[in-house]
Parts: structure tokens; C-alpha cells; sequence
């Protein structure tokens, strides 16, 4: 998901540090502009371009980044597909690509590369979820589902992975200012501030560097009290979210 937003300042912010980054999305234009930009930080950067809701490329991201540079690092699975609208005006076509795009293609990049990490007894993913995939508005259903599917499976990492030297992270945006909020099937309810994109890439480094196991961005009075209907006044918490749709 390196071709705008969360993806492309997290490209950035590893290249900064000097990492070789492969980045990886659709829109070859843009991660060609991305790889440039980035280039006397890290000259060796690259692209792939490909559909990570396909099985066979998701793998193949992997295999090749291998391949071209004899280990993997870090893995940060962040590609996203939105889907903003009432459940049932959604085809089961539309859902299913939903979580191939937010969910399987996670889980097939982070299966194929777990073989290598944990050869060298090191490494990281990093998944970026959703708060939608803990408290969903109105008109997320399919997208939160995603989300806190992903999310469920990287706590379930952090069992399996225990003593292996591989660590799993888990980055919780909230609301930030993406072009996902242009591509939304219809209009959202939300009025609240949008942070930058660059506080939920600088998250991700540093869930790599200092091995964080869940980083929330931004934390927030809201996210909070929403965290706390959800587990003590779920009557509360969807009175609320019927008024704002």
C-alpha cells in the first residue's frame, strides 16, 4: 500500500533511516515518483507493482524481495480497501475483496515471509488496522470486520511467535488525512480532525525499532471513551453511533 498516504510517508521514514525499502502497490506512476524521491537516501529502494489481493503476487512480493536482497527485515502489511456503505446495499463480489485486499493478502505476505524471519531468528511485521475494526461507525461493517479480523490475527502472533526472535506489531490509526476519505461509496459523518499521515508511519518505525506490540495513532480522549462504551455501556456506544449516521 506504498502509493499514497500511511504507505508512501512510511516508505519515506524507512529510507530515512536507511533501509532498503521495496515498496509495493498498483499505481506504477506513483511508486516510481515515490522511489525517486527517496533515491540519495536509499539508492537501492525499489517497486513492485501488483494487486496484493491476489495470492500468487502477494507471495511473489515476498519470494522476490528475498531473492534480491538475501533477507527480509521488516514486513508492513498496510494496503486497504474502503468500503463506506450500508451493508446491505453490498454485493457478496464487493465483500469478498474487501478482506482479500485488508485481510488474506495480510495473512499470505506475513506466511510467506515467516519462513525467512525465522530462519534468522529476527524480524518484524508490522499490521496497520483500523480503530473502525474496534469501534465501527455506521456504513463500515464489511471494512471494520476486516480490520479487526486482521487485528486478531496479529495478537495471535504474538503467542505463536513467542522465543522465535520474530516480532508482530500492530498500528491503530484512527483518523488521518489519506485520499481514502475521497474514495468512500457514500457520504461519512465525520467532523473531527485528521492528523498527517507521517504520525502513523513514524509509528511503525518505532514499533520496529523499540519492538512496541500495539501503537494507537492518534491517542485520543474520543478513542478512548469509545474503548470504554464499547467494553462497559454498549447501549451508549450505539445510541451514539446511530445519531451520527
Amino acid at each position: 500500500g506504498a502509493s499514497s498516504g500511511i504507505g508512501r510517508e512510511t516508505v519515506r521514514a524507512f529510507a530515512e533511516q536507511g533501509a532498503v525499502v521495496i515498496a509495493v502497490a498498483r499505481r506504477e506512476e506513483l511508486l516510481r515518483s515515490l522511489i525517486e524521491e527517496v533515491f540519495e537516501l536509499s539508492p537501492r529502494s525499489e517497486y513492485l507493482v501488483g494487486d496484493l489481493g491476489e495470492r500468487a503476487f502477494a507471495e511473489r512480493a515476498i519470494s522476490q524481495a528475498v531473492e534480491r536482497h538475501g533477507r527480509l527485515d521488516v514486513l508492513v502489511n498496510n494496503a486497504a480497501l474502503p468500503k463506506h456503505t450500508r451493508v446491505d446495499r453490498v454485493s457478496p463480489e464487493e465483500a469478498q475483496r474487501v478482506f482479500e485486499v485488508n485481510t488474506l493478502a495480510c495473512v499470505w505476505t506475513t506466511l510467506a515471509a515467516l519462513p525467512h524471519m525465522r530462519r534468522a531468528a529476527s524480524g518484524c511485521v508490522v499490521n496497520v488496522t483500523s480503530v473502525a475494526g474496534e469501534i465501527v461507525p455506521p456504513r463500515e461493517c464489511l471494512y471494520g470486520a476486516s480490520k479487526a479480523a486482521l487485528a486478531a490475527f496479529t495478537e495471535g502472533l504474538w503467542s505463536d511467535l513467542a522465543g522465535s526472535g520474530v516480532h508482530a506489531a500492530l498500528v491503530v490509526p484512527g483518523a488521518i488525512d489519506t485520499e481514502i476519505w475521497e474514495k468512500l461509496d457514500e457520504p461519512h459523518a465525520f467532523r473531527g480532525r485528521k492528523v498527517p499521515a507521517r504520525r502513523v508511519a513514524d509509528a511503525i518505525v518505532k514499533s520496529v525499532v523499540k519492538r512496541r506490540h500495539r501503537v494507537t495513532v492518534p491517542r485520543s480522549a474520543a478513542v478512548a471513551l469509545a474503548r470504554f462504551l464499547r467494553l462497559f455501556m454498549p447501549g451508549v456506544l450505539r445510541f451514539g453511533m446511530r445519531r451520527m449516521d
